[in-house]
């Protein structure tokens, strides 16, 4: 199953935590968070305007993004969880 995103809307893969620190102590599951950062897999073509036009998309495929905790709405593609959000509900692009 492929999902293509609608509109101004975003696929977006959830990047997990990682289980061991800095230090090397192992984080059981209930301590670590949801993730807030993840991989865009695919992007809508745009939202339409009034004068029928489509807004560019500010991301692009294969970019990292950062989003609130608890935004979009969660789908499962090829047995993988991933968020579909809106391009305004993304908070920034990871650089470097």
């Amino acid at each position: 199953m492929a999902v293509k995103p609608l509109e101004d809307r975003v696929l977006v893969k959830p990047v997990e935590q990682e289980s061991v620190t800095a230090s090397g102590l192992y984080l059981p599951e209930s301590s670590k968070e949801k993730p807030i950062h993840g991989v865009v897999v695919a992007v809508g073509p745009g939202k339409r305007l009034d004068n029928g036009t489509r807004a560019a998309m500010s991301v692009s495929k294969g970019d990292t993004v950062v989003y609130s905790t608890y935004g979009g709405t969660e789908v499962e593609v090829k047995g993988v969880e991933h968020l579909i959000l809106r391009e305004s509900e993304l908070l920034g692009v990871v650089q470097g």
